[in-house]
């Protein structure tokens, strides 16, 4: 996507793209089986305990005959996208040029499709790597609108993923994020103000706010990924691909009266669907 060869400066193209230049110059270093290993260990734990920090993942992974200092885990963590969570107090500061919004999802009652979109991020383990999946889900049906698969955590993917999902449905009245940087950036909230969607955004320790979309993950997981060891970013797309039509049209859920996404999302049953 970038070249050196454009008549746009490397640096320019980094800013446009949102995407830090040390990111662009970074050749990236091949990962033992170990530490792709004890990743997916993490992400398990951090699955299932979402509140465990550093300290008590490290001594989890003891429990389970893994061995890593908590400064290596603290390090993963990072590079993983994920973090405890708990109730906190707001001491971290906006990068530039981030865009904060307020939260408007207090005391609103989701009563149909289109009414609140939300996104996250989240770390998928490969054989031989890993990578970060972007989806963009109505709260209301419980469907996967859209999503993209990436090597990278810039904001372009997860932008495509929203252009995506406004050409085919339409844009939603809300659409609720965290203030990860991927959502602040200008990119990202460029997007939305050109469809005039409301902008909401969680504040700091409402782990609570985004949890539709956090089952998801946990979903996807425990019933495609884990049992996988995708090796390549095409095999890993290819059967997410699968799994979410799947999801979409054929996983009946109770918290939907044992309907699926698409039969709530279109008012129809299946049949009708399909025909």
């Amino acid at each position: 996507m970038i070249t050196a060869s454009h008549t746009i400066s490397i640096k320019d193209q980094c800013r446009l793209l949102d995407l830090p230049r040390s990111s662009f110059y970074y050749h990236e270093t091949a990962i033992s089986n170990e530490e792709l290993e004890l990743r997916l260990q993490i992400d398990k734990i951090h699955l299932e305990k979402p509140f465990y920090g550093s300290r008590k993942i490290a001594k989890e992974l003891e429990r389970n005959g893994s061995f890593a200092s908590r400064d290596k885990v603290r390090r993963l963590m990072t590079e993983m996208g994920i973090e405890a969570i708990y109730r906190k107090p707001r001491t971290s500061i906006p990068k530039a040029g981030s865009h904060i919004y307020p939260y408007l999802l207090r005391d609103v009652e989701i009563e149909r499709p289109n009414q609140v979109w939300s996104s996250d991020i989240t770390y998928i383990p490969m054989a031989r790597g890993f990578a970060f999946l972007v989806a963009i889900l109505d709260l209301k049906s419980k469907k996967v609108l859209s999503w993209r698969l990436s090597n990278t955590q810039d904001s372009s993917f997860c932008v495509e993923a929203l252009e995506e999902a406004i050409h085919r449905f339409g844009p939603p009245e809300i659409f609720n994020t965290d203030q990860g940087s991927q959502f602040t950036s200008d990119a990202f909230i460029s997007v939305l103000k050109a469809s005039n969607i409301k902008i909401s955004m969680d504040g700091k320790g409402r782990w609570i706010d985004n949890v539709f979309i956090e089952r998801l993950w946990r979903t996807i997981k425990y019933e495609e990924v884990y049992l996988r060891a995708y090796e390549s970013l095409k095999e890993a797309r290819t059967c997410l691909n699968n799994y979410l039509n799947f999801y979409n049209r054929n996983r009946i859920h109770q918290g939907l009266d044992y309907q699926t996404p698409d039969e709530v999302y279109y008012f129809q049953p299946m049949e009708k669907i399909a025909a």
